[in-house]
């Protein structure tokens, strides 16, 4: 079992080729159906924080909504509009989705790390990746030819850009703290020395939460989508299966972001007790958990008063952050 798993650290054989493949189906599997429950949990969540009772009717307690809704997407009729771009509109919920499965792979589940690559710029490729589907939401409101769709396109590339640029700023003091941008090597630094880096990291951990929250999309920053304004956005035209690739590549950077941020600050599987990857996995739901409560509670913000926050808060904040982490460990050093 050992040699079949052990493709993170060996030379490439057919035998560590076909634990990458068997490895890469079985992430795939699980975050298909962590996803999809994902989102009838966040339909639960926000019922009750609103007083309402959520799903309820599919499957005992609702359980099975997601299910139904999966189905009913997956036979719907396939609309592409007539005047659309048709070979970039097919072609850009795929772009949209691939990376978001794809930046999965250097994310340390667990201590034995089956499944994840040790790439010594684990957190580089993260962040190349995830860039990559910006381009699938671009090409997906620009080839729709619907006003509304090259709106919330244009607008998810100017918010997306924006805030990469502090969310990468972000994770430099973990970077120095670290002395690494292998996730791995992140986790086991704050094994090592005992403390979370959210604790000497925590101006750099809130500038990661906010752009991260701005990078998904998500309320208070869902201006790509804003339903009151553009409809859906950048996919207004889309249906079927296609639609539900859009949302797919949503709820897996959830997760994923979820996942990063557990890494980084929280001390990824690491914990007494309970198995690593419980850890893991707790740690992990309680940011998705956040994640939902601030789409519960926050109003949407203005375009204007997105971009100005990014360029003129946090980018200055993350700097100020990154300096004051150089001043630190020079003093201690």
């Amino acid at each position: 079992m050992a040699s079949l798993w052990g493709w993170h650290t060996s030379a490439l054989t057919g035998i560590s080729f076909l634990g990458m493949i068997i490895g890469a189906v079985i992430v795939l599997l699980l975050i298909l159906g962590i996803v999809s429950y994902l989102i009838y949990f966040e339909r639960k969540v926000i019922g009750w924080m609103q007083g309402r009772i959520g799903p309820n009717r599919v499957g005992p307690f609702g359980l099975l909504q997601s299910v139904a809704d999966i189905l009913k997407l997956l036979i719907k009729e396939d609309v592409i509009p007539t005047n659309a771009d048709r070979a970039l509109f097919l072609l850009a919920p795929v772009i949209a989705f691939v990376p978001s499965f794809m930046v999965l792979a250097v994310i340390p589940f667990t201590a034995t790390h089956y499944f994840t690559a040790g790439l010594n710029v684990g957190v580089l490729y993260y962040i190349a990746l995830s860039s990559i589907t910006i381009l699938g939401i671009v090409m997906g409101g620009w080839a729709s030819n619907n006003k509304y769709s090259l709106l919330g396109g244009m607008r998810s590339a100017a918010q997306m850009i924006s805030y990469e640029i502090p969310l990468g700023l972000s994770l430099l003091g973990v970077i120095m703290l670290s002395g690494s941008l292998n996730l791995n090597q992140i986790v086991a630094a704050q094994n090592y020395g005992h403390v979370w880096f959210i604790i000497p990291q925590i101006i750099g951990f809130v500038v990661f939460v906010i752009s991260g929250i701005a990078e998904l999309n998500r309320t208070p920053f869902d201006l790509p989508e804003a339903e009151s304004e553009l409809v859906a956005g950048y996919f207004t035209e889309y249906s079927g299966f296609r639609f539900a690739f859009f949302m797919l590549a949503e709820y897996v950077y959830v997760f994923a972001i979820s996942a990063l941020a557990t890494t980084m600050f929280l001390g990824g599987w690491s914990g007494p007790f309970l198995p690593s990857w419980l850890w893991f996995a707790i740690k992990v739901s309680a940011c998705i958990f956040f994640l939902f409560w601030v789409r519960a509670t926050m109003p949407r913000i203005r375009g204007d008063q997105l971009m100005g926050f990014a360029w003129k808060v946090l980018i200055p904040v993350a700097l100020f952050n990154i300096l004051l982490t150089g001043a630190v460990y020079e003093i201690h050093l």
